[in-house]
């Protein structure tokens, strides 16, 4: 673990710190788990606290905003949903995020990686996981509450349409944030990475004010971050409590 850098908060989400390594910029968030590390990470202390090097090469979120991403992030005290959080490389980052006093319930449908997940929640007691199917939504409503970010990394055709079913039922209402790590290779071939883009932005422009998409090239190849905060539309014109999902269970962790 080094100590004695020098760390910048993100003015969006000040769990985010940047901090300079010779000619190189680096990303870290303020751990909210313990050692050992999740993936091989570098760990450091500042001013009296312990942060783990965000590395763009394993996590989109972070190649994102080494790219400058523009758009909402997680915050302290937020409840976010994570769907296809995998065994927890970038979950274990939005769990730090959001802090002590947030939320992140951690979708992941493969028992192999969600066997490694639920041993990382032990060590990040806001990081609560789900076994579920991102498709099947109604499966876990009632074990996530109302959230106010729903970031998705799922590999699938319809990845918009399963990002937009949980952004539905579970966003908290207008102006909550989405995040989408887009995989336009699983979107077909048949079309370069930029038309699939261009096409997943307007399905999405009526029911989201999109931030700048951004390219994650060269650490994750045809992919962008694609995202921004929910408009009245999404909702279909219905109030809060017409979206709402039935209260999560307290310390729920996964569905069998």
């Amino acid at each position: 673990m080094r100590p004695g850098r020098r760390m910048r908060p993100n003015p969006a989400s000040p769990r985010l710190v940047r901090s300079r390594s010779g000619e190189r910029s680096e990303l870290w968030t303020e751990t909210v788990g313990a050692p050992p590390p999740v993936y091989g990470e570098r760990w450091t202390e500042a001013e009296g606290r312990t942060y783990r090097l965000f590395e763009p090469g394993r996590s989109k979120l972070s190649a994102a905003v080494h790219h400058d991403w523009s758009g909402p992030l997680p915050a302290p005290g937020e409840r976010w949903l994570y769907l296809g959080a995998a065994s927890g490389t970038t979950a274990s980052h939005v769990a730090d995020l959001v802090g002590p006093a947030g939320r992140l319930y951690a979708l992941e449908r493969s028992p192999r990686p969600f066997a490694r997940l639920l041993a990382l929640s032990e060590r990040w007691p806001n990081l609560l996981p789900i076994l579920s199917d991102a498709r099947e939504v109604r499966s876990y409503a009632g074990l996530v509450p109302p959230v106010d970010g729903i970031y998705a990394d799922v590999a699938q055709p319809d990845q918009l349409e399963i990002v937009r079913a949980n952004a539905e039922l579970f966003l908290r209402g207008p102006g909550a944030q989405v995040l989408v790590a887009l995989k336009t290779a699983s979107m077909g071939r048949e079309r370069p990475p930029a038309e699939h883009l261009a096409r997943s932005e307007t399905a999405f422009e009526p029911f989201f004010n999109l931030a700048p998409s951004v390219k994650l090239d060269p650490f994750h190849r045809a992919h962008y971050l694609v995202g921004g905060r929910a408009e009245p539309a999404l909702f279909g014109g219905r109030g809060a409590a017409d979206v709402t999902p039935r209260p999560a269970r307290p310390r729920g962790r996964s569905r069998p």
